[in-house]
């Protein structure tokens, strides 16, 4: 009797597929196995691309004379540590009465690759090959997966991608590495005084996110903070005190005055009195008012950076850890595949999300939104909205709840169960309407002697609460205070916080009927004229969430959500790979992660790196350059463009930056980079 064998990525995801096919089966030594079926399972990666020395002994040592090291045919060894797991899995590829393989392994280019090299490895020939594709692990959505699976050939494109990826990192690892090591190696060593040998560790991704961090340092430490004065009105109305604030516009009589600090301030202290002076000598008087309507619409849903910069605000943690915690949440069935890029949901299963909100009734705290969205009519339009687009989807759709596992929430830690509510309100929060704000605008004019001068005021004021009401998350404040303070969360007992957002509301609804009854002409009575003094901030720190979020936008830090729609395609890694390149970078040291923060610098080791780097493979580290190596890449899964092609790129590049490298002698130039390194960390 021919069996089936279905071989998922990890232990516990075996146990989900057999449940899901209800198996009569017994635990063996590796595998599980019924009448006519086989489940097994890998541990992650079984095979790895092998080192130097398994090509030839001589390549053990490092030698300028041995790279750029390509080799025409790439080698694969066992992982020592999971040899007889892959003995296992690889018996049972082969075994005669097996025709039919399922791969179960995770549903993206990673996924991919540690099935192929098993399959390759073990020498899997003469198989019927089925590729079961899913987006939970839910009994529903896994029975699914397996009766619409493809053949595997259908994904040899991703394939071709996932093995150009793996020989990129090698390359540029080894051959980059080795060359700036024995470049450059000493000379860091000998001017850091230190006994050991440094090894200079680059890579396509994490050398450019290096550089990101370090050059954001630098634009801090250069910044020269400009003091700048504001001349403020305080104006009493019908009971009510505002401050209005003095612009310079045309009919001013310091319109384009070189005395402005931009429109709004001058340079010197004394001209600010100066005006102040000129002010009290006129009558304030109402120029125009202004009242509109500002509609905000819920935002997309989260897709993994999305997530993981929210919670490093939120819960002050990492992206690795934040991975872990909703990788989690997917293996309990709780959340859809989180290894995604996208923010959308597809046509397909817009068509049963119904399914998904029934399953949050009873949640605690969302359930009486669900309640109320079931109750509606929205949730049988989403596919017509903004939240369904195909032509966003590549793999998966974005991260949204099952509405299966709430039995799971109490053996879940606090930080998980909050990461979960968070999900559950950006899904729940797309089929209410947008908040609507009462936006009020009031320009006063202080007639003076010499020229009418304008005081400008708004005032925002929440008229329907719409999705912000969904957005009331049961923690978080948003830290009121001084410049450049981080926003802070994930505090119990905390204020509430509308989705982490600081809403402008200076006054309530009934001030708006006064406002309402202002007509241009009438007399404002002023308090005081005052004058208040700023100054320009630098640019902030990168925090870890941020972080990521500018690796997905290819070096920009891009807050508005349509912009970043636009560009997306164009980041630095991938949703599965950020997390650990910036936790790699921070295990060198090149990086320090503050952990009560988040907030990412660079280390004294971490900026000479970055001027050995600057100095020998500059491109390393471009965020454009790296985007265009992703993007080939994704191409390549398109089959836009061949594996062929992208290869003899990067042979070239790694041959000629390699070679480059090898022909310098700039170290005494470097000596003197580095001492301008020193200076900025001699305490």
């Amino acid at each position: 009797m021919s069996k089936s064998i279905f071989i998922a990525e990890k232990p516990s995801v075996a146990r989900e597929f057999a449940k899901a096919l209800k198996l009569n089966a017994k635990n063996k030594d590796g595998y599980i196995e019924g009448e006519n079926t086989i489940i097994t399972w890998c541990v992650g990666h079984l095979v790895t691309m092998s080192y130097p020395d398994a090509y030839d002994d001589s390549l053990k040592r490092w030698s300028l004379d041995t790279i750029p090291f390509i080799p025409e045919t790439f080698k694969y060894e066992v992982i020592e540590s999971v040899k007889k797991q892959f003995a296992i899995v690889s018996g049972l590829l082969t075994r005669e009465d097996v025709s039919t393989i399922y791969v179960c392994t995770d549903s993206g280019r990673e996924g991919e690759y540690i099935y192929r090299l098993v399959e390759t490895q073990a020498h899997v020939t003469g198989k019927e090959r089925k590729r079961v594709w899913i987006d939970s692990q839910t009994e529903e959505e896994i029975r699914r997966g397996i009766r619409e699976a493809k053949d595997l050939s259908c994904y040899d494109n991703l394939c071709a991608s996932a093995y150009l990826r793996a020989k990129e990192d090698y390359l540029m690892g080894i051959n980059f590495s080795r060359a700036l090591t024995l470049k450059y190696g000493f000379s860091i060593k000998n001017y850091l005084k230190q006994e050991k040998n440094v090894v200079v560790s680059v890579g396509r991704v994490m050398t450019c996110v290096l550089g990101m961090v370090v050059n954001r340092e630098r634009e801090i430490r250069s910044f020269v903070k400009t003091p700048f004065y504001r001349v403020i009105a305080g104006i009493s109305m019908e009971g009510k005190d505002f401050e209005a604030e003095w612009k310079s516009v045309e009919g001013s009589a310091y319109f384009q005055s070189p005395m402005l600090y931009k429109e709004n301030g001058f340079k010197e202290e004394k001209d600010a009195k100066e005006l102040i002076g000129r002010c009290q000598e006129g009558t304030m008087e109402i120029f125009s008012v202004e009242k509109k309507k500002e509609t905000k619409n819920p935002p997309l849903l989260y897709n993994l950076a999305e997530l993981q910069n929210d919670c490093s605000k939120y819960f002050k943690i990492s992206p690795d850890e934040t991975l872990r915690i909703v990788q989690e949440l997917y293996e309990k069935k709780m959340v859809t595949y989180p290894r995604t890029d996208a923010r959308v949901l597809s046509t397909a299963v817009s068509k049963e999300i119904y399914k998904n909100i029934n399953g949050l009734k009873n949640h605690p705290l969302v359930g009486q939104f669900a309640e109320e969205v079931l109750g509606g009519e929205s949730y049988k339009t989403i596919a017509k909205s903004r939240y369904v687009n195909d032509k966003q989807i590549t793999d998966h759709y974005a991260i949204i709840p099952t509405g299966q596992g709430l039995n799971n929430l109490n053996g879940l830690a606090p930080t998980a169960v909050k990461v979960y509510e968070i999900i559950a309100r950006r899904f729940l929060g797309i089929f209410y309407k947008p908040a609507v704000y009462q936006k009020v605008s009031l320009v006063t004019v202080n007639n003076t002697v010499q020229a009418p001068e304008k005081f400008f005021t708004s005032f925002k004021v929440l008229a329907q609460e719409g999705y912000l009401k969904v957005m009331e998350f049961s923690f978080g404040k948003k830290k009121e205070g001084g410049k450049g303070e981080e926003t802070e969360g994930g505090k119990e007992g905390a204020e509430k916080n509308k989705s982490g957002e600081e809403e402008d509301v200076k006054c309530d609804a009934s001030f708006l009927e006064t406002i309402s009854g202002l007509k241009k002409g009438m007399t404002v009575g002023v308090n005081e004229y005052f004058v208040k003094e700023g100054e320009t901030s630098p640019p902030k720190r990168y925090n870890s969430g941020s972080l990521i979020l500018a690796m997905e936008n290819a070096g920009q830090l891009i807050e508005d959500e349509e912009l970043r729609a636009q560009i997306k395609g164009s980041g630095i890694g991938t949703s599965a790979t950020r997390a650990e390149i910036l936790k790699k970078l921070v295990n060198n040291q090149y990086l320090k992660l503050a952990k009560k923060t988040q907030i990412v610098t660079p280390t004294k080791l971490g900026e000479m790196i970055y001027e050995v780097v600057n100095a020998a493979i500059r491109p390393l580290l471009d965020p454009k350059l790296t985007a265009s190596w992703e993007k080939g890449l994704t191409m390549v899964a398109d089959g836009t463009i061949t594996e062929g092609e992208y290869m003899g790129k990067l042979d070239d590049f790694v041959r000629r930056r390699t070679n480059y490298v090898k022909g310098l002698s700039n170290q005494g130039m470097l000596y003197r980079q580095f001492d301008q390194v020193a200076k900025a960390y001699e305490k």
